[in-house]
């Protein structure tokens, strides 16, 4: 979310209206890509767009809201590392958010 929003600042295609925290379907050239009617469920479908890269298990307890969850191939990307290219077309995608991570634990 951090990465994708630029710390929640929206400077790319994706607009705050859309509640879309991490750019799915957004492809740059302006393409905005999903938007989702609430704050609630756009964290919802990001947190399911991950569990589609992390895991191979269905979502249990919840509908899915992500409009892209039947695309990805399942569990190909169980470690942060393993988005890069994927998630994102950037080839060190994994280890920005690694780095992200690491800096915002060294917050708390």
């Amino acid at each position: 979310m951090c990465l994708e929003t630029g710390f929640l600042r929206f400077h790319g295609d994706v607009q705050p209206s859309q509640n879309n925290f991490c750019g799915l379907g957004a492809i740059g050239g302006g393409v905005k890509g999903a938007s989702f009617p609430d704050i609630q469920t756009g964290i919802k479908a990001h947190i399911q767009h991950l569990k589609a890269y992390a895991s191979t298990e269905s979502v249990k307890y919840s509908k899915i809201v992500d409009p892209r969850f039947s695309l990805v191939e399942r569990g190909i990307a169980p470690l942060a590392t393993n988005l890069s290219g994927r998630w994102a077309r950037d080839p060190e995608y994994g280890t920005k958010i690694l780095a992200l991570t690491k800096r915002l634990l060294e917050i708390v």
